[in-house]
């Protein structure tokens, strides 16, 4: 959600008069606008997106290929430093 929120806040000037389209895996995102009593926090952000013209499709995780690739993906960089290297000198 706040993703969601981050994303059409910076990118603003070229979503405003835009149709998008937001495949997420939070399927509650697509009940947001119709719940009635919600907290201060999720009010704003509820505001923020009306301005917007987007719909909100919801694709399971394993259909879902960046998101799965982003979540899966090895860092190179892991370990690269023995700690006794660092500790002896």
């Amino acid at each position: 959600m706040l993703a969601v929120v981050y994303a059409f806040e910076k990118f603003r000037s070229y979503l405003i008069m835009n149709k998008s389209t937001v495949y997420t895996d939070h399927s509650a995102l697509k009940y947001l606008f119709a719940k009635k009593d919600v907290k201060a926090c999720l009010l704003r952000w509820i505001l923020l997106l009306q301005e917007f013209d987007f719909k909100v499709i919801d694709t399971r995780g394993a259909e879902n290929y960046a998101a799965d690739h982003l979540s899966r993906l090895e860092n190179p960089y892991e370990n690269v430093f023995d700690p006794k290297e660092i500790n002896e000198a």
